[in-house]
């Protein structure tokens, strides 16, 4: 039998309370070191038996809340159970002047507002003060220590940061920034590589709100009650220009033409009040953000005597710091995330999946140098476009995304612990147009009888005339579950002279300005740059590898992708092969 958690100093109230909760008068005697007769006194008295249960709880309310407001210091729970307690305090007094006589608006004051004179509509994305501190409540417990660096840097005019994939900043500063929206009603702008790309700001947004408080976030741009308003927009910087707000650049090492964007953007949060946050995960070092980061850019523009240098090592950013330029920056590695508590990856296994080259750079926060690849950041930049703005005949989330029109599918298969990938590439609908990779995915663990389930699933959502498989290893199997739904499959057995065709046709159509994927899908991109050219073991053809030593290389994307290209002859479309290959389809 347990007595209240914390005694009260009056032992007539506390017996009373006891009593209440259903104790014995010989129970409660014994506990508090009184009489039987003393109990049976106050009990007489004090009418115990007579009180209702809103006098009950109302006085455990209020001793409860006493206790809490003499205690000292507080916890947060403390806090929260204090306003609580108020809160149930305010209902009480509700209940009470309803059983003397009241009305049924004592319980519910919202019944006399909604029949007083002409209804009001509500605001459009409106919440209540409690909502306002229920959201702000459940951001910061959501956030991992790292997150919490970002947190409390919010304050500073620019924020730049070094990330690995994966950790969730885009997840955080979506809602970081629907918080400072509801909070002070400043207005709030995402760019990205591209629309699509930003859109995910978006749905993590309304993903947060409708999981706390059961509310469905609306708009585009959303546009919230108190006025501010969230715009979503690629790296076009005519569409971007003319509004002003805090803004956040995502991915910002990967835009193609980053100075010109960066100056209409830098523009949006001229006055004092906005704020700047740049994150990204690297690229290379030729890249035109790359002088901003190391502040060789500032450098450039000032004279000698005024100039700084600013370590941008890791050891120096690890935690964040406020660097020479007054530009607040951070590194935050895979291996910082896991350390400061998220446990969201398994380093082993990603280990297995990379090469050492990738993990430095996806997950280590290394930049490329892409001096050696065969398809080099820069030759790479034209073929990122955003989709949603180039595309128009592309519906992503119907049934039939581009209708009946034809696609050809690009598959490789995993070898040794790597990732398969899978591409779908809308060929050219002219001689000599583009070529556009609609959708591309990759998998990690699964047998090869679910990818080939998925490839199946793809071919019901478009029509499909061409698959490319390579048949090595794990290939072998999937092309063979592959054939008996899709009987003319090209399958690929790699060699030197093999994969010479495929890079030589994949260089051909990207120098050519004849590739278009989404901007936002670095992971493509990298896949790409990792191609380097080397010699055979013997030393008498030249071949390709992407980062590991075997044959096959890890940029599974890449080789997916050219798998699909190569159903295209390496001269092109002419009436005689798009005859051929007509006939084929």
């Amino acid at each position: 039998m347990n007595a209240i958690t914390q005694p009260l100093t009056d032992s007539r109230r506390h017996a009373k309370f006891l009593y209440w909760t259903g104790w014995r008068v010989c129970e409660i005697a014994e506990y508090l070191g009184e009489k039987d007769k003393t109990i049976h006194s106050w009990k007489a008295r004090d009418e115990w038996d007579r009180a209702d249960t809103v006098e009950r709880v109302g006085g455990a309310l209020e001793a409860r809340l006493v206790q809490l407001i003499l205690k000292d210091p507080k916890t947060g729970g403390d806090f929260k159970e204090i306003d609580l307690l108020h809160r149930q305090l305010e209902r009480q007094a509700r209940i009470q002047r309803y059983q003397e006589g009241g009305t049924e608006t004592d319980l519910n004051p919202n019944i006399a507002a909604r029949n007083a004179g002409p209804k009001k509509q509500p605001a459009r994305n409106e919440l209540s003060e409690e909502q306002i501190e229920q959201l702000v409540d459940a951001f910061r417990e959501s956030c991992f220590d790292y997150q919490l660096d970002w947190y409390r840097a919010g304050s500073m005019r620019t924020r730049m940061i070094l990330k690995s994939r994966q950790i969730g900043a885009t997840f955080y500063f979506a809602r970081e920034a629907l918080i400072d929206a509801i909070t002070t009603g400043r207005n709030q702008i995402f760019l990205s590589a591209s629309k699509a790309q930003a859109h995910q700001f978006k749905t993590y947004m309304q993903t947060f709100l409708l999981d706390v408080l059961g509310v469905k976030l609306t708009g585009d741009p959303i546009v919230l009650w108190n006025g501010a308003e969230l715009h979503f927009l690629g790296t076009n910087y005519r569409t971007a220009q003319g509004r002003s707000g805090n803004f956040y650049f995502d991915e910002f090492f990967w835009v193609h033409g980053f100075d010109q964007i960066n100056k209409v953007a830098s523009g949006m949060a001229l006055h004092k009040k906005w704020r700047k946050t740049y994150f990204s995960t690297p690229s290379t070092m030729a890249h035109e953000a790359y002088p901003l980061w190391t502040g060789e850019r500032r450098n450039k523009r000032l004279p000698a005597d005024k100039r700084v240098k600013i370590d941008v090592s890791h050891d120096s950013l690890q935690q964040g710091r406020l660097c020479e330029d007054r530009i607040w920056r951070q590194i935050v590695t895979i291996l910082d995330a896991e350390s400061r508590g998220c446990d969201l990856f398994d380093l082993d296994e990603l280990r297995e999946e990379y090469s050492a080259e990738e993990f430095n750079n996806l997950l280590m926060c290394l930049f490329i140098d892409d001096g050696d690849s065969i398809f080099p950041l820069k030759l790479l930049q034209p073929c990122m476009v955003d989709t949603w703005d180039v595309w128009a005949d592309y519906k992503p989330f119907a049934a039939r995304p581009i209708g009946d029109r034809q696609v050809w599918l690009g598959y490789d298969p995993a070898d040794s612990g790597d990732s398969a990938g899978l591409v779908v590439v809308a060929p050219p609908m002219v001689p000599g147009g583009p070529f556009r990779v609609l959708e591309r995915h990759q998998f990690k663990g699964m047998d090869f009888a679910a990818q080939a389930e998925f490839i199946r699933k793809v071919t019901q959502r478009y029509w499909v005339t061409y698959i490319g498989i390579d048949t090595t290893g794990m290939g072998s199997g999937v092309a063979q579950l592959v054939r008996q739904f899709f009987p003319g499959l090209t399958t690929f057995s790699y060699s030197p002279e093999v994969k010479m065709r495929l890079v030589l046709k994949a260089m051909d159509v990207i120098k050519n300005g004849r590739l278009q994927f989404d901007a936002g899908w670095t992971d493509l991109a990298a896949s790409l740059m990792a191609i380097r050219k080397t010699l055979t073991p013997s030393g008498r053809q030249v071949t390709f590898v992407s980062g590991r030593t075997d044959d096959i290389g890890h940029a599974d994307l890449a080789w997916a992708l050219f798998h699909a290209l190569h159903h295209e002859p390496l001269e092109g479309q002419t009436g005689v092969n798009s005859a051929r290959m007509e006939i084929i389809g």
